[in-house]
């Protein structure tokens, strides 16, 4: 079939179009949330296969074009963002000026919220407190735990793993995220 497209037979690429276009409007729309986008994004990518066949070397063709759309989804939302951010340059001209309060108030709030944690990180099983505190507030990697520890690197994962649960069960979510 590929071969007879690209020697020019236009009903043979009519029929691959019939057999992908779903699949790569799925594609394409699972990325940009938006019919006439990804509708748009789905057509440059069969221009782009059509434009592609002559390379392509028979090996898995459905994730070859699968690649092609994902591809352009992700290419036209980039485009997007980037005419959002240059339109709401232009539009708003005007410069911020932090408030010292406001900044104030919120780092007392940051503060207070850490005073808080650290409380709570201290009500933690002992084992799982020094895992938690070194891993997140002392931002140490497996390998540093364990050595400082004198512990397996498995170990360190496991009571890690474990230190989560008991936070999720024991603690209101609103508790311990911002």
């Amino acid at each position: 079939m590929i071969k007879d497209i690209v020697q020019g037979d236009h009903a043979k690429y009519r029929e691959l179009i019939n057999q992908y276009s779903k699949h790569i409007f799925q594609v394409t729309y699972s990325v940009l949330h938006h019919v006439q986008d990804a509708e748009d994004a789905a057509q440059e990518a069969f221009v782009q296969i059509f434009r592609s066949l002559p390379q392509y070397r028979s090996e898995g063709f459905k994730t070859w074009i699968t690649r092609i759309a994902l591809n352009k989804a992700i290419d036209m939302k980039r485009k997007a963002n980037r005419r959002v951010i240059t339109e709401a340059g232009h539009e708003n001209d005007v410069i911020h000026i932090p408030d010292r309060q406001a900044d104030t108030v919120y780092q007392l709030l940051k503060k207070e919220k850490k005073q808080e944690l650290l409380k709570k990180i201290r009500m933690l099983p002992p084992k799982y407190r020094d895992i938690i505190i070194l891993y997140y507030l002392k931002e140490n990697n497996y390998e540093q735990i364990a050595k400082e520890c004198s512990i397996a690197v498995k170990t360190v994962e496991s009571r890690l793993y474990r230190a989560r649960i008991w936070i999720r069960q024991h603690w209101k979510e609103e508790e311990w995220r911002e």
